[in-house]
């Protein structure tokens, strides 16, 4: 790790070194062999096979860690397989505690995952200490916030909260954060307390919605340990063209993630001040409940904006149908805008969701890209005009 440098410089050079290739390769290649020669059949060394490691599955973990200031990164072929690694963890009869609100594909997993192997789950609020201290049991074993969380945007006290989890002297709680919205450009988890760190490389680590990824980061080595030996044995890891693409997204987080939340804000703004739209969510709109809250953990700048149009689902459909700039699309973190009506992703017929979050069939979520800002207000405003003639 590239000690004392700032963040855009290890970015760029964590892991990099041109010596480590026999050609001295400026860009780090690809390897794509799954066995390596080994002169001594008594005596392997360096690599043996390519569950156990990668020459390029290595540059981007070096990578990470070195952006988030950590010992150890671990990637996997998707974000829903680093959260399944930390989970086999667990122990049946263990108890398990996730914030109530987690996109989609992770709440899923956590549900079946637990229901199938005997542990214990409850969802707790993470913005409320008084909820996270009446949840914790004896047996609590995992803690997982989602800050942001996504769609909402609630901001969490993650230093406060790891403060209440390992206050539990007599347990060994891992406390799990998922970085995913901030990266870490704009949060450090683990210089807050948390024992590591969860990333849905798909997003905006890669950047260009052509990766499906997840890495898991953490200083504890023991937990690393016990992370690795349980990847080599599954075989989860992330293929090294995949860790190319990746690594090379990096190199520009620091820039789009700055666009990303300059736009974002400006759409906001923007859409607050529409007749059109009720409500509008985003941390760095004094109007969010959480306001000074996220400008004290950092949480103010996201590249999301949460808007309820004063309308129905009708106008909703017929906003996102008549964009030309903004994609229709089920992610977040890519170069390009992207919308959504969050409901109909993870539609489900109880509504309990709807009425708990305040996210009903006519809120749209807007992940904003790096075009120029002028073009995407106009896009929004083209758009807003059409879906209430």
């Amino acid at each position: 790790m590239t000690e004392g440098r700032r963040f855009e410089t290890r970015a760029i050079l964590d892991g990099q070194k041109c010596g480590q290739w026999s050609n001295s390769e400026v860009i780090p290649p690809i390897v794509t062999t799954m066995t390596y020669f080994q002169e001594d059949p008594t005596d392997i060394k360096g690599y043996c096979y390519g569950r156990f490691g990668n020459p390029t599955v290595d540059v981007l973990q070096n990578c990470i860690a070195g952006m988030d200031k950590a010992k150890h990164c671990l990637v996997y072929p998707s974000g829903c397989s680093a959260a399944t690694a930390l989970l086999n963890l667990l122990k049946p009869g263990e108890h398990y505690m996730a914030s109530n609100e987690n996109y989609g594909g992770p709440r899923t997993l956590f549900e079946q995952y637990c229901k199938n192997q005997g542990i214990e789950i409850d969802f707790f609020d993470p913005t409320d200490t008084k909820s996270i201290e009446a949840t914790i049991k004896p047996n609590t074993r995992l803690v997982w916030v989602e800050s942001p969380s996504n769609p909402c945007l609630k901001i969490s006290d993650i230093a406060a909260i790891a403060k209440i989890v390992h206050s539990r002297s007599n347990q060994e709680i891992i406390f799990a954060i998922d970085n995913t919205i901030m990266t870490s450009y704009f949060q450090r988890p683990l210089e807050m307390d948390a024992d590591v760190i969860f990333y849905s490389l798909t997003k905006y680590m890669n950047g260009h919605n052509d990766v499906l990824g997840g890495a898991l980061v953490t200083n504890d080595t023991p937990l690393y340990d016990n992370l690795k030996a349980n990847q080599i044995s599954t075989g989860s890891l992330l293929s090294p063209f995949d860790c190319y693409l990746v690594n090379r997204g990096l190199k520009t987080l620091s820039l789009r993630m700055t666009r990303h939340c300059e736009n974002a804000l400006a759409v906001a703004t923007y859409l607050e001040s529409h007749p059109k739209i009720r409500k509008v969510t985003h941390p760095g709109l004094p109007s969010h409940p959480q306001y000074e809250l996220a400008k004290k953990v950092g949480s103010n700048r996201a590249g999301i904006v949460l808007a309820q149009l004063n309308g129905t689902v009708a106008e909703a459909k017929k906003f996102i149908q008549n964009l030309s700039v903004f994609v229709c699309s089920g992610s977040i973190g890519s170069f390009g805008s992207m919308i959504l009506i969050p409901t109909y992703l993870n539609r489900s017929d109880d509504k309990t969701f709807e009425e708990t979050f305040g996210i009903f069939d006519d809120t749209v979520r807007l992940s904003v890209g790096i075009e120029n800002i002028d073009d995407l207000i106009e896009d929004l405003d083209q758009a807003l005009k059409k879906a209430f003639e």
